[in-house]
């Protein structure tokens, strides 16, 4: 399902979004020197599950590390993932602990 999606950077509303079929995904974000701060996850009900969240925010984080770029989450359903997969930690910017 998520596969066949495209991520789509919208810098303007500074956030990024996934439209699958009706529904629309996105995580807003604050982009600060080389660093991203992850603000807010919005999933609608429809795609409200973990499985969805984490596809999802691993396609975000791929696109992000492409970037060379650092992430600070704010979010705490984000901090969470990071947490669990402690893959994405690299990208956390020196200081930060989760």
């Amino acid at each position: 399902m998520i596969d066949a999606a495209e991520l789509v950077d919208n810098e303007f509303l500074r956030q990024f979004e996934l439209k699958i079929d009706d529904h629309f995904a996105k995580i807003e974000y604050s982009l600060q020197e080389r660093k991203i701060f992850l603000t807010k996850l919005i999933v609608p009900e429809e795609l409200d599950n973990e499985e969805f969240k984490s596809k999802f925010l691993k396609t975000v984080f791929e696109n992000i590390e492409e970037r060379n770029l650092s992430v600070v989450p704010t979010s705490p359903e984000i901090a969470k993932f990071i947490r669990r997969n402690r893959q994405y930690k690299k990208l956390l910017p020196v200081g930060v602990r989760i």
